[in-house]
């Protein structure tokens, strides 16, 4: 059984610069979960469909011991997806064609540009960056979104997205190889249903530990699509006409310009560079039913995605994977 295919509803119109943090699961998708082993004691019966149907002892760190296994289907993909969501819908919505968004202004940052000016000069600055750090705390319908990736447009990446009472997942992207690793509490949730003693082998195995797959594998490939960049920053859109200039601040010590816009009880700001190349600093949302923050920074710095040591590390196809 594949994964579910996700529905994508055509984006509601609004008249602004950016819509409202997640309002739907668009790929890209973060990685699906490698199916944990059921353990079950041999002759015990399995109450109702099993949720990770395999039988086989464990093995302990260091040792492999063949066993069946797949990958599961589904990590709240609605809510993972939300996270790219957020970045890739944060600046694609136009607003009334007649609309003039802003004024120019001839005094501080960008000159004589106006506020949809200066909004879509950022997009395809940033659409030029080869790589970026991700740093993420949004509200979603899932619950709270907690992330902090790196990411490049070779495909690599580095980070931990954490999700709501769900738990915390580690993801690290080198070349062909991804490896996952997972808090109690996510490996908990995943096992949910089963007895504790599945729960406790499942724990055994996977806690601490780093779970490898080859990045080809059809069960992980479409997943790992967060880690390229250049699919992340293909969501971007320009030809924004609503925004208003705003305030001079600082971002992560960066001088930047505010571009601002009101929805009802939500209030939407955008964060762009005053120096330097004019990239995206920050992506904001207060109020309204899904607030919540974007920050991108560390543009065009090398990606810390370093290999795990062996001995942490789980091979999938070691242990009979399909």
């Amino acid at each position: 059984m594949g994964p579910e295919a996700l529905t994508v509803p055509t984006p509601r119109a609004r008249p602004l610069p950016f819509p409202v943090f997640p309002v739907l699961p668009v790929l890209p998708v973060l990685p699906v979960l490698p199916v944990f082993p059921n353990l079950r004691p041999p002759g015990t019966p399995a109450p109702g469909p099993p949720a990770f149907p395999v039988s086989s002892p464990l093995p302990s760190p260091g040792e492999s011991t063949p066993m069946s296994s797949t990958v599961p289907r589904t990590l709240k993909r609605s809510a993972l997806a939300a996270l790219c969501a957020a970045a890739a819908l944060a600046l694609t919505a136009c607003g009334p064609s007649g609309s003039s968004g802003g004024q120019a202004k001839d005094a501080g940052p960008f000159p004589g540009l106006s506020g949809p000016q200066i909004a879509n000069k950022a997009i395809k600055a940033t659409k030029t960056a080869d790589s970026l750090t991700l740093d993420a705390n949004l509200k979603t319908a899932d619950g709270q979104i907690r992330a902090f990736m790196a990411l490049d447009t070779k495909g690599q990446c580095a980070g931990t997205i954490t999700m709501g009472s769900t738990g915390t997942m580690e993801l690290i992207r080198d070349g062909k190889l991804a490896y996952m690793r997972f808090d109690e509490s996510f490996l908990r949730e995943q096992n949910k249903g089963g007895s504790p003693e599945e729960t406790e082998a499942v724990l055994k195995m996977l806690k601490g530990r780093w779970v490898k797959s080859d990045t080809t594998d059809p069960e992980f490939k479409d997943g790992l699509e967060m880690c390229e960049l250049d699919t992340l920053l293909a969501e971007f859109e320009t030809g924004i006409n609503v925004a208003e200039r705003g305030e001079e601040t600082t971002v992560n010590g960066e001088k930047a310009l505010t571009l601002t816009e009101k929805d009802g009880d939500a209030t939407y700001k955008i964060y762009v560079a005053a120096e330097g190349e004019p990239y995206l600093l920050k992506i904001e949302q207060k109020g309204g039913k899904e607030p919540g923050t974007m920050s991108f920074k560390d543009y065009d710095k090398p990606v810390p995605a370093k290999k795990p040591a062996a001995e942490d590390v789980l091979d999938l196809d070691e242990l009979g994977a399909e």
